[in-house]
């Protein structure tokens, strides 16, 4: 069955009628210029995803990796509950850092209030190699209220899919269970190997809700700021 074919992106670009006061000319050109390649890159996304979702089946989960969740010990398998997706999310809060990521922290909290939507269609947690006890008095202290927190007390999971050497280093990846088997489905593999000058390593598109905003901003992201654990009260 064929697909309907895609109008051009300047077309589209061109008839869209959109207008604000007192924009100038040269203000609508380029806005316009700009907005084809907006839609260019939606359309770019599109077929990234429909590239990702039809990657052939990845390897067999090699153990099912013992976890320590707010309610006690959990196996990997039992992390899926009712669902055959399992996204995963390993944050730097290794045993010596005082403070977990500033940069993990902020994406989690945005993460926190969209929790209950994403985990209508899959389960999401988030996993440290710092004990249990840790990881909960920091969502305590932040107010988070849905994100599901676990601890890879032996590391085995950490090493076999966020980093070899056990650093303390972000990851996420993504696992499906189909007729009893797990397997791994994806994990962004984007990083300092494949940042381009710059730019700090980041995949694409970026899972972090910050960063979408502030590349609608004239200031963009900035090159000398990350979020912090904490700001002066205004």
């Amino acid at each position: 069955m064929g697909t309907t074919p895609l109008k051009s992106a300047i077309d589209l670009a061109r008839h869209n009628g959109v207008r604000f006061p007192n924009e100038s000319a040269d203000y609508r050109h380029a806005r316009d210029a700009l907005l084809a390649e907006e839609i260019e890159l939606r359309r770019h996304i599109e077929r990234v995803a429909a590239q990702r979702r039809a990657l052939p089946a990845g390897g067999t989960v090699p153990q099912d990796y013992a976890f320590v969740g707010e309610n006690g010990p959990v196996s990997f398998s039992g992390l899926f509950g009712d669902k055959q997706t399992l996204a995963v999310y390993s944050y730097m809060y290794g045993p010596k850092r005082a403070r977990p990521c500033p940069m993990c922290t902020s994406l989690m909290a945005a993460w926190d209030g969209e929790a209950l939507d994403v985990e209508q269609h899959i389960a999401l947690v988030m996993m440290a190699r710092s004990p249990i006890e840790r990881l909960l008095a920091v969502k305590k202290e932040r107010g988070w209220h849905h994100l599901r927190l676990y601890s890879d007390v032996d590391g085995n999971f950490t090493r076999d899919y966020v980093s070899a050497d056990d650093a303390d280093v972000p990851g996420f990846n993504v696992f499906t269970r189909r007729d009893g088997c797990i397997r791994h489905f994806w994990s962004g593999e984007m990083g300092g190997g494949t940042a381009d000058p710059g730019q700090d390593p980041r995949g694409a598109p970026d899972l972090m809700p910050l960063w979408t905003i502030l590349d609608n901003t004239p200031e963009g992201r900035g090159g000398d700021w990350y979020p912090s654990l904490s700001y002066a009260t205004r």
